[in-house]
């Protein structure tokens, strides 16, 4: 790659419009100077040049003749070699770094973005002298934040986690009930507060250890510190009873503490991160998951199959996750096997269209969170009126939202959850009583600052013209991602819950450290929310700890603190020789279950339409 990109920054500069394969007057002194090195390091770049069969050096000799320089590979085919050769490596960013420094005045960019296209859904690939291998591939808007539970709050880290770590337990959506996971059994004493996990034998962490209850007190008590110590409010201590026993012990009930330990926050970790200092360990994190991570860059990761998995080795032997930069979407194609995979704002996303061809099926699923927007109550502004803010939300009725977003599908919202948006149907305009609201707020024309991430665009743009009609002023900002200090400055954002997790979400979204709603409400409100979980949490029934949830939901969404979007529907086709795919909770294929038939497969399987 040192003389590839020597050879093509001298095509760049000293090409010019001379015919291909001509030679090309050029002194060493300038060959020094468009390589940035003395001329004695020159000679030698040139004459490895030569070896690699890349020019012609003809020296000048004698006063009066010049030396010339003749360039064996053209630009173009040269550069989608080297792009491609950088790819099929796993080397993205250099791939990434290429095109943004010699891709300009042809047409690579667009020729390697349709070629890596190609490349992107489940394949069977082999190296020379290896075995082959499944690999599963696909783009990705963005990059993982953190593969530290204690910190996680995004649902592709999520998704991530879930594949390098167990949890205790975890939450069975096909069946919905708690299953065990790293724990084969569990008990609760009747007061709800001494909880005790009985752990497998021969659960192996990616390095060869044994997972212990040392390994598992560690991993809880770390949640003490940082945005996820909601997680352990209410828990006392944690106890190893012997090698395979883990007991909590709780100042007050908790009933569903069972559905706290399926948390991501809850990923299991090695007792002390193996002595290594925590940045150089998040480097290569050790998980008991059913993948281990085999690198990771700017530019995405690969992850690996963990073959002693105790709950059977994943089909997939590697899954490989690109992170294209802004600019570097794939062009629209046409390729003769539409994809698997169609991957939209970090979900599994099919357009609304015809399946590929007989055959193929589809799955469908409904993101279990929602779109919403927020205030920041803990800003000053007109937003401080109660009556401003549900003059607001009668004007932006969530119904009305979907003729703006007809190229995204998604149900209006009115609760975080689809199910209770189904009880709710669309509020009659009340142009009276919004008017009343407007008066009795005195709103005096203060704009209102709106922050949000350029994903959110076209909610955003709704939201200012209708709130316009009614002439309240909008500034917005669209950030390229999410940002703290941002959002805190703002006084209205648009973002997205994912409830993975039932209840257990609901509770983090308040509770959280870093969560934008908990953030955005005051202390009083966060006070009282906390004393609504401490109720629920303290109640046996599912159906008594619903109606008080419900509460806090119905009291934010009446006062206008929230105002719920969207919920988005989530689907794709699939070609019959694949099988085990499940979109779950957080949008996504859990990658363990996926495997192709053998015989059966199409040649290629892309993911044609990436989407930002």
């Amino acid at each position: 790659m040192y003389a590839a990109e020597r050879y093509l920054s001298l095509l760049e500069r000293f090409s010019g419009v001379a015919a291909e394969g001509s030679p090309v007057e050029a002194t060493l002194d300038g060959i020094a100077a468009a390589l940035f090195c003395t001329p004695r390091n020159a000679k030698l770049i040139l004459r490895r040049m030569q070896e690699e069969g890349l020019i012609e050096w003809l020296p000048g000799r004698g006063r009066g003749h010049r030396s010339r320089i003749v360039f064996l590979r053209p630009k173009e085919p040269y550069l989608m070699e080297l792009l491609q050769a950088e790819a099929e490596a796993g080397n993205y960013p250099a791939a990434f770094e290429l095109i943004g420094r010699h891709a300009g005045g042809t047409s690579a960019k667009e020729r390697f973005l349709e070629w890596l296209d190609g490349r992107f859904g489940y394949r069977k690939e082999q190296q020379q002298g290896q075995p082959s291998r499944d690999t599963l591939r696909f783009p990705l808007l963005y990059g993982v934040r953190t593969f530290d539970p204690s910190q996680l709050n995004y649902a592709l880290d999520a998704h991530v986690m879930r594949q390098l770590y167990d949890r205790l337990l975890q939450y069975s959506e096909e069946n919905e009930r708690i299953v065990p996971a790293a724990a084969h059994h569990w008990s609760v004493n009747g007061e709800g507060t001494v909880w005790t996990f009985f752990l497998r034998k021969g659960v192996l962490f990616h390095d060869g250890a044994d997972l212990t209850s040392r390994d598992v007190a560690f991993t809880f008590e770390r949640l003490r510190h940082g945005p996820n110590r909601w997680l352990m409010r209410s828990v006392r201590s944690v106890e190893a009873v012997g090698t395979h026993v883990v007991r909590f012990h709780l100042h007050q009930p908790n009933f569903i503490f069972d559905r706290f330990v399926c948390a991501g926050a809850a990923s299991l970790l090695p007792e002390g991160l193996r002595g290594l200092p925590e940045e150089e360990f998040w480097r290569r994190p050790i998980g008991t998951g059913p993948f281990r991570l085999l690198k990771h860059t700017s530019c995405g990761l690969e992850l690996g199959a963990h073959e002693p998995y105790y709950g059977g080795r994943p089909y997939l032997d590697a899954v490989d996750m690109v992170v294209l930069p802004e600019g570097c979407q794939p062009v629209q194609v046409a390729p003769s096997v539409p994809g698997l995979l169609r991957i939209r704002d970090g979900f599994f996303n099919e357009p609304e269209t015809a399946p590929p061809s007989e055959g193929w099926s589809s799955i469908h699923n409904v993101n279990h969170g929602c779109a919403m927007l927020g205030w920041n109550m803990n800003k000053p502004g007109p937003h401080q009126s109660e009556a401003f803010r549900r003059a607001v939300r009668m004007i932006l009725d969530p119904s009305e939202l979907l003729d703006e977003l007809k190229d995204k599908s998604v149900l209006p919202a009115y609760g975080f959850l689809p199910e209770t948006s189904a009880l709710r149907s669309p509020e009659p305009p009340r142009p009276d009583r919004l008017r009343a609201a407007l008066r009795e707020a005195e709103y005096d024309g203060t704009p209102i600052r709106l922050t949000t991430v350029a994903k959110y665009k076209d909610e955003v743009d709704w939201a200012a013209r209708k709130l316009a009609e009614w002439g309240i002023r909008v500034e917005t900002k669209l950030e390229a991602i999410a940002s703290k200090h941002g959002f805190r400055e703002a006084d209205l954002t648009v973002w997205c819950i994912v409830i993975a997790e039932d209840e257990v979400c609901e509770i983090e979204a308040y509770e959280h450290g870093d969560c934008i709603l908990g953030n955005y409400l005051t202390d009083d409100t966060r006070s009282w929310i906390r004393g609504r979980i401490d109720a629920a949490l303290a109640t046996p029934d599912a159906v008594g700890r619903r109606q008080i949830m419900r509460q806090v939901e119905e009291q934010l969404r009446d006062d206008g603190s929230l105002i719920f979007l969207h919920h988005q529907q989530l689907s794709t086709y699939l070609h019959p020789s694949v099988h085990g795919v499940r979109l779950n909770r957080l949008g996504w294929v859990d990658f363990k279950n996926v495997w192709l038939e053998n015989g059966l497969a199409a040649p290629e399987l892309t993911a044609s339409e990436l989407r930002p």
